[in-house]
């Protein structure tokens, strides 16, 4: 069953429309619609089902509107803190049933390696997938994208997080570079060829 989509006519939201209404009213691949289930205005080529109700092809989307580094810090903060409720306990219940003392402490100390990576496997498999986001970046509404405002593969995300050991390297300087950059970039973006766009606003 196909959704309402309010649809922004003369640049405000009026609707909700069904698919024969926005029929009559012309719906054009750049005209801004959203429905329901949608957590912001989409051009209606973005939508699968209007592309394939009005043969709309799918155009690459320009970013406008980029994440700040107050908002890219509090998603990487979040993430950190959902990466560890996970490791923590699996870690240390297992070295609760380790009778080894030195194993025990071996396997705590094991943390310091083993968040790092799993956040960094995180970062690489959310990131390319169809949220564009992990969920540190879906809570603040901010999502990685390339140059055109698509999706990245995942030699693109391997490479974008593989990247962040410069800006290490450089004492952080490289995420401090987003202030001065246009499109709010850091150096692992610009290394990347990446954005990390925010929702379009209205």
């Amino acid at each position: 069953m196909s959704d309402d989509y309010l649809l922004v006519i003369n640049g405000k939201p009026q609707g909700p429309f069904n698919i024969e209404q926005l029929k009559q009213f012309g719906i054009k691949p750049a005209d801004f619609v959203k429905a329901e289930n949608m957590t912001d205005y989409k051009q209606a080529h973005e939508v699968a089902e209007l592309r394939g109700l009005f043969g709309f092809k799918q155009q690459g989307v320009i970013p406008q509107y980029f994440g700040s580094f107050d908002q890219r810090a509090a998603a990487s903060a979040l993430d950190w803190f959902f990466v560890s409720l996970v490791c923590v306990p699996i870690v240390f219940a297992i070295a609760i049933l380790t009778p080894d003392k030195e194993v025990r402490l071996a396997l705590t100390f094991s943390l310091l390696a083993i968040i790092p990576l799993v956040n960094f496997i995180y970062h690489i498999i959310a990131e390319c997938s169809a949220k564009q986001a992990t969920y540190g970046k879906q809570l603040i509404r901010i999502k990685v994208c390339d140059m055109n405002g698509r999706r990245i593969s995942p030699g693109r995300a391997i490479g974008r997080n593989l990247a962040k050991i410069f800006c290490l390297a450089t004492f952080f300087v490289g995420y401090f570079i987003s202030f001065f950059t246009k499109q709010q970039q850091c150096l692992h973006d610009m290394m990347a060829g990446t954005l990390v766009m925010k929702d379009r606003l209205l």
